[in-house]
């Protein structure tokens, strides 16, 4: 099997990796293209754009300034390492073996607005580029149009390179609109993590978040190859609700009081 995770908007650039390994993004080019677009706008221009506050805009628009390849462990970070929202929270890459690194090397993708899909170690320069903002460019108005077919097709061959018969999707619903399902020629599982709450069982944000990095360290410690075994997953108390799944849903549900 293959994962997809969406990427998180906070970065952390101070912690050094606990690893030595990294690779290259393999979409450069692509993201290079979409620098030179974003270089144009100025910090008011990128507040308007992605409702950022005067800071975080100007922040946003130093980083796209400065970056610029190649990229090294002196100037970039590797991906898996970089992000540190709720779900890289539960992934805790850093906390990994080697051995769970390198099957998330080989079955992790995490998808970027600016850089396509990534591979956990590939190194990553800071950005703030979210897969729903409205940037026209040369190919539409916005980055599902500048994309198109890449993002599915360096899926279908790493799908390929695996020899993986299913993708995984745990990422949210506006980064995997960035993937064409019909391109992979393999079916999309879809992990739904429910709490209970309200008298009802529901989608917690921050909670589904968090177990969606969860399981895709739960993945990993067990280097698992047939997807079926991830309904085994009970991190936090989850468990697999066979009643309301089927074969492309698969719902994890828990109920903490």
């Amino acid at each position: 099997m293959i994962l997809v995770l969406s990427p998180a908007k906070r970065l952390d650039y101070e912690t050094p990796p606990s690893t030595g390994k990294f690779s290259e993004p393999r979409l450069l080019d692509q993201s290079a293209l979409l620098i030179e677009r974003l270089r144009l706008l100025s910090p008011a221009e990128i507040a308007s754009l992605m409702s950022l506050s005067d800071p975080l805009a100007a922040l946003n628009h130093a980083r796209y300034a400065d970056w610029r390849p190649p990229f090294t462990p002196q100037n970039a970070k590797p991906a898996v390492l970089a992000f540190a929202g709720d779900v890289y929270e539960g992934l805790a890459a850093a906390t990994l073996p080697a051995q769970a690194l390198d099957w998330l090397q080989a079955h992790a993708r995490i998808l970027s607005g600016l850089y396509g899909v990534l591979r956990p170690l590939d190194l990553m320069q800071a950005y703030r580029l979210e897969m729903g903002t409205k940037l026209a460019n040369a190919r539409g108005k916005d980055l599902y149009a500048f994309w198109g077919g890449r993002i599915a097709e360096l899926l279908k061959a790493d799908l390929a390179a695996a020899k993986a018969k299913v993708l995984v999707n745990l990422a949210s619903e506006e980064y995997f609109k960035a993937v064409r399902p019909e391109l992979l020629g393999v079916p999309v599982v879809q992990p739904v993590f429910e709490d209970w709450k309200g008298g009802r069982y529901k989608v917690v944000s921050f909670f589904a978040k968090r177990a969606r990095g969860l399981m895709a360290r739960y993945a990993a410690e067990r280097r698992l190859a047939d997807a079926a075994a991830l309904k085994a997953f009970d991190d936090e108390d989850y468990a697999f609700a066979p009643e309301v799944s089927d074969d492309r849903r698969w719902v994890f549900r828990r109920r903490l009081a």
